[in-house]
């Protein structure tokens, strides 16, 4: 099923043996748009820490009742290693996390993290992150990929002929755990209506100037099927959306070449 990344914000988690605070936010992989972690407010408790848990350490969850369950202990949590979630998280803190859990790697091998049939989208051009790979080859090395729900949102959104509006939410897959849209909002371009992005019509992402690059057109995001956040995503509309786009993005090309 889909759900929104908003609504599951201030989800309660809980460890085998209480409740250990509240879901801030989600790192994703940007290369395959998959949720790696849930960012935890953990509270008094543990002194308004924030920490990392990986999506392999869930449990059962609760849908009705938005509450995660975790396969670790309040103690295993309390003495995990100290990842500081306001910078980047570098590959050796997932190691050092990952390690200490007793936890399987996700990286390395994209068919084998634990999400079966997550394939990696289109290669996301980023310049920035370019550039960094030709002036400091060693430091790519520690570039994971992730980025942040909360983060993310508020980025602008540029159609191939000008700007349409801003990411305003995420809509999650439950079964796969992946981003399957980005809900842009698209304020007074077009008052009042949201619609659905896939991160499959993403051109490229600067991370520096916090805009996603789409290759579709104002007129055919204008008049793509209408998306309501109180609706749930139904497969007959989500066939809809990618009929739709997928009609509308051969012709942008055709009229390319001509």
């Amino acid at each position: 099923m889909q759900r929104s990344v908003n609504s599951l914000e201030g989800s309660t988690i809980s460890a085998k043996d209480g409740n250990i605070g509240k879901v801030s936010e989600f790192y994703f992989d940007d290369h395959t748009w998959t949720i790696r972690y849930l960012v935890v407010e953990t509270g008094s408790w543990l002194n308004e820490r924030k920490v990392l848990i990986p999506h392999s350490a869930l449990g059962l969850t609760d849908w009705m009742i938005e509450s995660f369950q975790i396969n670790l202990s309040m103690e295993q949590i309390r003495n995990s290693p100290d990842t500081e979630t306001k910078k980047t998280v570098s590959r050796q803190h997932e190691i050092d996390l990952y390690n200490y859990y007793g936890l399987p790697v996700y990286w390395g091998d994209v068919l084998n993290d634990g999400n079966i049939g997550v394939m990696p989208f289109p290669a996301i051009i980023d310049t920035t992150t370019i550039n960094k790979k030709n002036n400091h080859p060693k430091k790519l090395k520690e570039d994971t990929h992730l980025r942040s729900t909360q983060k993310v949102k508020g980025y602008n959104i540029q159609a191939i002929d000008g700007e349409i509006g801003y990411v305003k939410d995420f809509i999650i897959d439950d079964e796969k755990w992946n981003l399957a849209f980005l809900v842009v909002d698209t304020h007074n371009w077009l008052p009042g209506r949201k619609v659905l992005v896939s991160p499959n019509w993403i051109k490229n992402i600067d991370w520096n100037e916090k805009k996603v690059y789409v290759n579709l057109s104002q007129e055919s995001i204008k008049n793509s099927p209408e998306f309501n956040p109180d609706i749930p995503i139904r497969d007959e509309y989500e066939s809809e959306l990618f009929n739709y786009y997928d009609d509308t993005i051969k012709h942008i090309k055709d009229e390319i070449v001509k």
